[in-house]
């Protein structure tokens, strides 16, 4: 089974000491308003927590969100140990961009972000100076962080260097034994992309992080250094521009469900050199939105 994502698993924590201290067996949940309030985040993530809820017994239902027993130490993460420091910025960074909480040109300080991911202000400090390299966000006068634009051809230059690992993370399957453990997390990823692309239209908003899991475990493969550097930058590129377009977020997000199937099926069959070629037309027209993202708002900007 997947690992759940750090701001999911915190707020897992963060929701069953709300029902530990305040709630009785039989008492309904806070408002899902109230929820992203004391787990400090998103409406995406307090929904991803109570499903978790859900599966292990705690609460009735998505709808019926009363407490059905009091928490047990088995049902908390040790989130400490689970993920670095630095994953744990990365993903609450992503989360407030897809939820857009920061939009771009928006600043952000050390502290906020230091709260917002439980990690330390020295651990905040080193990784946005590192991720400050790749021209995304910047430092303030002011002492605060901001997030920028960033040009065509930055966009241009970042796509071809993806199609190089991202090709080169296909052509490993076929050096893969038949039992390497790849295989097994390749038909769970498969299985969460057929699901959803059976589920509702609405349901496809969901897929941004869906997306980020599937290109990073295809980075992880080359065990490279570079290239897993190269991937954050990529996921916060390829993620950050829908911000400024978000005219067609459901079908384009649907159309890329299926360029992601297309991928994975021939892949779970062992056919490389068709995951390949699907693998270049899913890069092509992934390059080409963020392209035609970035051009419309130019020209938007140009308008006033």
């Amino acid at each position: 089974m997947a690992k759940l994502p750090i701001t999911t698993r915190r707020s897992i924590n963060l929701l069953l000491d709300h029902a530990a201290q305040h709630l009785k067996v039989g008492d309904a949940l806070p408002t899902e308003m109230r929820m992203t309030e004391i787990v400090e985040s998103s409406r995406t993530a307090v929904r991803s927590a109570l499903a978790h809820l859900v599966e292990h017994g705690l609460i009735a239902g998505m709808k019926q969100r009363y407490l059905l027993r009091k928490p047990k130490p088995s049902d908390y993460f040790n989130v400490a140990e689970l993920h670095s420091a630095t994953e744990q910025l990365q993903q609450v960074l992503m989360e407030r961009i897809y939820e857009r909480d920061l939009p771009p040109g928006a600043e952000f300080t050390e502290v906020e972000l230091s709260r917002a991911a439980g990690v330390s202000t020295i651990a905040v400090r080193e990784f946005l100076i590192g991720f400050s390299r790749n021209g995304l966000i910047e430092k303030t006068p002011r002492g605060s962080w901001r997030l920028c634009a960033f040009d065509t051809k930055f966009a241009e230059e970042l796509g071809e260097v993806r199609e190089m690992f991202e090709l080169k993370a296909i052509e490993r399957f076929a050096t893969l034994p038949p039992d390497d453990p790849a295989f097994a997390r390749l038909r769970e990823l498969l299985a969460r992309h057929e699901a959803l692309g059976k589920g509702s239209a609405e349901s496809h908003l969901e897929f941004p992080a869906l997306d980020r899991e599937f290109h990073t475990f295809l980075i992880g493969l080359l065990d490279n250094r570079f290239a897993e550097n190269l991937n954050e930058a990529v996921s916060m590129v390829y993620h950050y521009h829908y911000q400024w377009d978000k005219r067609d977020e459901l079908p384009r997000n649907q159309h890329a469900v299926q360029e992601h199937l297309a991928i994975l099926r021939p892949l779970v069959r062992g056919d490389v050199p068709s995951a390949m070629a699907a693998m270049r037309e899913h890069l092509h027209s992934s390059r080409s939105t963020m392209l035609s993202a970035l051009h419309h708002r130019e020209n938007s900007a140009h308008a006033y």
